[in-house]
């Protein structure tokens, strides 16, 4: 019966993984392009447009590089580690 459990925890775990890396970034991208097409719209520029569509390519951006520096990281043997403010590779334990 535990194994249920189990089981059920580590899918709803790979399922919100799934959502957040798969579908969540490029959401997070196209809103990015939303927002720029929003800045530009009309007879005034709108900056609060052009900001938020630049935080949020900054956003997918740092989020392609880290899933690049955990493949790399685990090609060579080591892990991503996130005890500090800023992720750093060291070796597994």
């Amino acid at each position: 019966m535990h194994n249920l459990g189990f089981a059920l925890d580590g899918a709803w775990r790979v399922l919100l993984a799934g959502l957040v890396l798969g579908a969540g970034l490029p959401i997070l991208f196209t809103l990015g392009i939303r927002s720029l097409a929003w800045s530009a719209a009309g007879p005034a520029p709108r900056p609060a447009g052009r900001a938020i569509g630049y935080g949020l390519f900054a956003v997918v951006i740092l989020g392609v590089l880290l899933g690049i520096a955990f493949i790399v990281a685990s090609g060579f043997g080591k892990a991503l580690s996130f005890e500090h403010i800023y992720p750093t590779i060291v070796a597994k334990h």
